[in-house]
């Protein structure tokens, strides 16, 4: 199949399958109604979606490790599934007079979910091999989804009472089902992209924005990149918008995570042409090389030099070697052995000689993001005898009402002239370390702020308070904040502010230390 732009795509299309009879009874009563001059039949819409994939779809197990063994397999899956939701197969009702132990018709049908009970069709699915075999009731389905109704009541109507569904995972399909009968939505990590699959598959609308909601609040720079793959095969844009978020503030997490080898080769090329990455280009190097290495091997190729180079293909000319520093290049992509001698030469010459030459890889750096700051006193000032460190601890708490990714504190300088500190900064979530550094900073004796940054970008949460802590060491005498509020808006994302007990050395709301959050939104 050919887009629009030329390029080749492979697709997945979910259709409903038919028997041969079924076919050949439909194409007679379709020339019988054209011989009678058009059928009077209402028209049936049956709906077909196509999901453009270069590779096998992933399943959520893959993308959301568990403790689980390895070995688990789906039919286990479902088992486990089963005792904890209480879905034993079978589980007719005794009682002669069960329909009147419920008050409602909801009830009353979620009683039929999963039960033997009047069914009228049975399902098969997975993979052979790892089948599960469950009940239906033709009715109860119709109205839950189209594509039933279509299977069930429509003019190509399906008359077999086993279906074949070897597509969908049987947890995943217990847990559609299960939102049909019993109006309950049950996702967890293992199943949630298979139960998507389904929702699409079978055009139950409402469960899949559950599950992409699901997805959205489990994002993390882990799994990233692979939910950015989905998100694409899914076309969910509003997941996909948070990938990317995430993606390009916590970019060498992201790049680093194993989820990134996993990816096809046009996520990719969306990776690595993406102008706001915020990421060392070395980084972005090397989380390419092993991207190539795990191509490799799917495509059963010797991880050589040569075949890395095969298999990125025109992805390696959008990696921006030359914006690299000259010592990231000379140690590492120079003797890589993915480029050849020329390249390198050129490279070379592009760092040093006057008259550069043409390259084909791209030299202009990211633009990355940029930092927003949080100031969250209105002055500040300093006394002869104030502020003094001593080794303690200055912590606030704050909130945020949007997503954002904390990358450093703008901290206070000495009062007394310029002086170096050395700083250990941490934040919190409910006693957890979420993030930390110790780095030290110049301070040149002015009333300015100065920036102390985390190793990687830390995710923050919206409606949860953070601690945010500092201890530093240097000239006792510092400026302090004065005026402080307890609510500051910054662009889109509005912060609260409370006084936390880990602090020790003073501050609060009103006064002290740590008078910025730098973040990105």
């Amino acid at each position: 199949m050919v887009d629009a732009k030329g390029r080749n795509m492979k697709c997945l299309t979910f259709f409903l399958m038919l028997p041969e009879s079924v076919k050949s009874k439909s194409s007679k009563s379709s020339k019988k109604g054209n011989a009678s001059g058009g059928s009077k039949l209402p028209p049936v819409c049956y709906e077909i979606i196509t999901l453009r994939s270069k590779k096998k779809k992933k399943m959520a197990a893959d993308i959301f490790p568990t403790k689980k063994p390895a070995s688990t397999t789906t039919t286990t899956t479902v088992q486990q599934y089963q005792q904890q939701q209480n879905l034993n197969n079978n589980n007719t009702i005794q009682n002669c007079n069960w329909q009147g132990l419920y008050s409602t018709i909801r009830e009353r049908n979620s009683v039929m979910f999963n039960n033997e009970l009047m069914a009228d069709v049975h399902f098969v699915v997975g993979q052979t091999g790892r089948t599960q075999r469950l009940p239906g009731h033709r009715y109860v389905l119709a109205v839950g989804s189209s594509v039933f109704h279509a299977m069930f009541y429509g003019e190509l109507a399906e008359n077999k009472d086993e279906i074949h569904i070897p597509d969908v995972e049987p947890a995943a399909f217990l847990a559609m089902l299960k939102y049909i009968y019993c109006d309950e939505i049950d996702l967890s990590a293992d199943t949630v992209l298979a139960t998507l699959y389904a929702a699409k598959k079978y055009i139950v609308p409402h469960l899949a924005r559950a599950c992409v909601n699901f997805l959205e609040t489990s994002l993390s720079a882990k799994n990233a990149c692979v939910l950015l793959s989905q998100s694409c095969l899914f076309e969910e844009p509003e997941l996909t918008q948070r990938c990317w978020e995430v993606i390009d503030a916590q970019a060498e997490l992201a790049l680093c995570s194993e989820g990134f080898c996993d990816i096809d080769s046009q996520t990719l090329e969306s990776i690595l042409q993406r102008e706001t990455l915020n990421a060392k280009e070395i980084v972005v190097f090397e989380a390419a090389l092993s991207w190539a290495e795990a191509e490799c091997q799917r495509q059963e190729l010797t991880s050589s030099t040569d075949n890395k180079r095969k298999v990125l293909g025109k992805a390696m000319y959008l990696i921006r070697i030359p914006t690299m520093a000259l010592d990231d290049f000379a140690n590492g992509a120079a003797q890589s052995g993915v480029l050849t001698l020329n390249e390198t030469n050129d490279i070379f010459l592009w760092y040093t000689a006057a008259k550069k030459p043409e390259l084909q890889f791209v030299s202009q750096p990211r633009k990355g993001l940029t930092p927003q700051r949080c100031h969250r006193f209105q002055s500040c000032a300093y006394r002869s005898n104030q502020w003094r460190y001593r080794g303690r601890c200055d912590s606030i708490q704050f909130a945020v009402d949007k997503r954002v990714f904390i990358a450093g504190f703008g901290l206070y300088g000495s009062s007394c002239g310029s002086a170096e500190y050395s700083a250990k900064i941490e934040l919190k979530r409910q006693g957890v370390l979420l993030g930390q550094n110790l780095s030290k900073y110049f301070s040149d004796g002015s009333s300015n702020t100065f920036p102390v940054w985390f190793e990687y970008p830390v995710q923050i949460e919206p409606d949860t308070f953070y601690t945010a802590s500092v201890v530093l060491d240097g000239n006792e005498l510092s400026y302090f904040g004065q005026e402080g509020m307890t609510e500051v808006q910054c662009g889109k994302v509005t912060f609260q502010f409370q006084c936390s007990s880990d602090s020790t050395n003073g501050t609060g709301v009103q006064g002290g230390q740590i008078p910025e959050l730098i973040f990105y939104a």
